[in-house]
């Protein structure tokens, strides 16, 4: 049979940049196996397939696969997917604004989206659950092997390495500039080891960010799983508020922190995320970015 694809570059304002995702319509016959070599075919860091929702009332439920295992949640999968099902039908709306209600591992998932005719789309959704912290310790010399920068060169003000869970677990390493975050080259062996051989956790370095469009530059790795550089990641994104609640305190209210990613790939991206505090604490969480439409077409299975 031949299913209807599409292909979509998110968090980002032009094409091939961002992060690509690989959306595949109509997926309900296709069990585990196909969808893997199916995802293994796009070669893409995820490849959504959507079916049918168990509720009616949602727009969908969703699998996602990297090339090489499902993943309970993603942010830029659920940004992309959420974009391409509100443009079903509305290609030629001069704007548009929907709510995409989509079932994921992790549960339900809101994406607010808006269509704009002949300009990037944008989607946002609120974190399903605030951040977890999570119970791990690495000390610094092996953080520094690891990732292939200096001791010295982890951490800057009160920023200190840090782990927390929005769907998928980071160790969140702080760097003190940009030419360190710029020189990371991961070791998958080394950081399996500096992890206690615990393949739980990615590498989420990040730096503040000199340039006035965000608040800090990232990079995010998965060295002990060998996958490659990912160009721009949102649950990495989400779970980073937690980051910015512990180290920052940016006061009650609302704060929009812009958090760049994918130069050093060539894929420059921007993420947004949207936290709101109460009583100095967590209390919402948001990530959003733009989309663009690179390609459509079918695969055969």
């Amino acid at each position: 049979m031949a299913l209807a694809f599409a292909t979509v570059d998110v968090f980002t304002q032009r094409a091939f940049a961002g992060n690509p995702l690989a959306v595949v319509r109509g997926a309900d016959a296709l069990d585990a196996t196909a969808m893997q070599a199916i995802a293994r075919e796009f070669n893409l860091s995820e490849t959504v397939f959507v079916l049918r929702p168990e509720n009616p009332s949602h727009t969908a439920k969703l699998r996602i696969f990297t090339p090489h295992r499902e993943i309970p949640f993603a942010g830029h999968p659920t940004i992309g997917t959420a974009v391409v099902l509100a443009r079903d039908g509305h290609a030629g709306d001069a704007e548009r604004r929907e709510l995409v209600v989509l079932e994921e591992g992790i549960g339900l998932v809101r994406v607010g989206v808006v269509l704009n005719a002949g300009s990037p789309a944008f989607a946002e959704f609120d974190l399903p659950s605030l951040p977890e912290k999570c119970d791990v310790a690495v000390p610094v010399d092996k953080l520094a092997r690891a990732l292939g920068v200096m001791a010295p060169e982890i951490g800057f003000a009160n920023h200190k390495p840090s782990a927390y869970d929005a769907g998928l677990a980071y160790l969140f390493v702080p760097l003190r500039d940009r030419d360190a975050l710029s020189s990371v080259l991961p070791s998958g062996e080394m950081w399996a080891a500096a992890l206690g051989g615990n393949r739980q956790f990615a590498a989420y370095a990040y730096t503040r960010c000199p340039d006035q469009r965000a608040g800090y530059e990232a990079r995010m790795f998965d060295p002990a799983t060998g996958m490659a550089e990912d160009p721009a990641t949102g649950s990495a994104a989400a779970a980073f508020a937690s980051v910015v609640e512990r180290f920052d305190g940016p006061g009650d209210g609302r704060h929009v922190i812009n958090i760049a990613q994918g130069r050093d790939m060539g894929r420059p991206g921007l993420i947004r995320l949207e936290v709101e505090f109460s009583a100095g604490r967590l209390h919402m969480a948001r990530v959003g970015g733009c989309v663009v439409a690179v390609s459509s077409g079918e695969i055969s299975v």
